[in-house]
C-alpha cells in the first residue's frame, strides 16, 4: 500500500450514500467500495485505520436499526459489517476514526448510550476485528461529564484520551478526558468558551508527553462562535492556549486535529483566510509548540478547493489532504470535493 492512500467520502458512489477510494500520490483515484446505505451503513464520515493490511472504519448512518456501524473493507475492495450500533445502550451515529491498541479497537459515537436524553449523549466502546462491541463509558452530559465526542480517541501508555464538543460545565464548552480501557473516566479540563476556546471538535496528538489539540470556536471574537484555538494540555489537566484565530487571513474553525512533523505542528480551518468564499475558503497551517502561527496556503474554492474539515498526513515531508468544496457541482448538486498535496 505504499504511495497509495486510502479515505471515505460521505456522499457519491452507486446509492449516494458514500464510498471508500484509493488514490495514488500521483493522483490516480479508484472506488474500492460503494455503500448501499442499508444494512451495509451510509456516511463514512470518518477516515480508516490499517490494521495488518485490512481497513477498519465507522459510518454514521446505516446498519441494522441507521444508527452507524463499524465496518472493515480489503484494499480490493470487500466490505464487512463487524457490528451495528442501536442506539442504547450502545450508542450511535459514530462519527470519529478508530484506533488500535493491541488488536482491539476503539472509538466514540456521537449519541446513544443511555446517558442524557433520550438521544444520548455518546460512549466510549471497544470492538474487536470479530465484531464483538462493548461499552466502555456512556456520558452523562451537564454541569461536570462531557457529551457528544466528535473526534477519535489516542493511547498514551495505555490510557485513552479524547474531547468532547459539549457538555462539562453550564455553558456546555465541552471537554478534555481520559478513559481507562476497563471504562473509568475522569474529566480533565471544561472549556469556558471566549479566550478559553469552545468546541473541540478534533482529537488529540501526544507530542513527547504533551498533548495538543484546536477547540472550533472561541479564542477571540469573531466567526459567529469565536475563530477557535489551538491549545496544549498535560495529561494531568493543565491547559494552556498556544494560538488563537483571527478569520482573515490566518483561518477560522479549525476542525480537524492536528500531526506533528518533526516538532512542528500541522492543521487545517475549515474557514477563514480570506475573501474568496463567503466565511472563508479555509486554510493549511503550521505553528509551533510555542504558539508561533504561519498560513501555508489560503484556499481560492473554484478548482483549488475550499472547506477542509479534515486533517493531513505527512508523506515524505509531503501534506496531503482533503477539501470538501469544489466547482463544477457534482449531479446532487452538492460540491464534490479534492484531494491535494502541499509542499510546506
Amino acid at each position: 500500500m505504499k504511495n497509495t492512500l486510502y479515505g471515505t467520502t460521505v456522499d457519491g458512489g452507486t446509492s449516494n450514500a458514500g464510498t471508500v477510494f484509493s488514490i495514488t500520490t500521483t493522483g490516480t483515484e479508484k472506488v474500492l467500495y460503494s455503500f448501499a446505505g442499508g444494512s451495509d451503513g451510509a456516511i463514512p464520515g470518518a477516515g480508516l485505520i490499517d490494521v495488518n493490511g485490512t481497513l477498519y472504519g465507522t459510518t454514521y448512518m446505516g446498519g441494522r436499526k441507521n444508527y452507524g456501524t463499524v465496518f472493515s473493507v480489503t484494499t480490493t475492495g470487500k466490505e464487512k459489517v463487524l457490528y451495528s450500533f442501536s442506539g442504547s445502550p450502545d450508542g450511535a451515529y459514530p462519527r470519529a476514526s478508530l484506533i488500535d491498541v493491541n488488536g482491539t479497537l476503539y472509538g466514540t459515537t456521537f449519541g446513544g448510550g443511555g446517558g442524557c436524553s433520550s438521544y444520548g449523549c455518546g460512549t466510549v466502546f471497544s470492538v474487536t476485528t470479530g465484531g464483538d462491541e462493548k461499552v466502555l463509558y456512556a456520558f452523562a452530559g451537564g454541569s461536570r461529564d462531557g457529551a457528544n465526542p466528535d473526534a477519535s480517541l489516542i493511547n498514551v501508555n495505555g490510557t485513552l484520551y479524547g474531547t468532547t464538543g459539549y457538555g462539562g460545565g453550564a455553558s456546555v464548552y465541552g471537554t478534555v478526558f481520559s478513559a481507562t480501557t476497563k471504562g473509568r473516566e475522569t474529566v480533565l479540563y471544561r472549556f469556558s468558551g471566549g479566550s478559553d476556546g469552545a468546541f473541540p471538535d478534533a482529537g488529540l496528538i501526544n507530542v513527547k508527553g504533551t498533548l495538543y489539540g484546536t477547540t472550533a470556536g472561541g479564542g477571540v471574537a469573531g466567526c459567529q462562535i469565536g475563530c477557535g484555538t489551538v491549545f496544549t494540555i498535560t495529561t494531568r489537566g493543565k491547559k494552556k492556549t498556544l494560538y488563537r484565530f483571527g478569520g482573515s487571513p490566518d483561518g477560522g474553525y479549525p476542525a480537524a486535529s492536528l500531526i506533528d512533523v518533526s516538532g512542528t505542528l500541522y492543521g487545517t480551518t475549515a474557514y477563514g483566510g480570506g475573501s474568496k468564499c463567503r466565511s472563508g475558503c479555509g486554510t493549511v497551517f503550521s505553528v509551533t509548540t510555542s504558539g508561533t502561527e504561519t498560513v501555508l496556503h489560503r484556499f481560492r474554492g473554484g478548482s483549488d478547493g475550499s472547506k477542509p474539515f479534515a486533517g493531513l498526513l505527512d508523506i515524505a515531508g509531503t501534506l496531503y489532504g482533503t477539501a470538501e468544496d469544489r466547482y463544477p457541482k457534482c449531479h446532487s448538486g452538492a460540491d464534490c470535493g479534492t484531494v491535494f498535496a502541499l509542499a510546506p
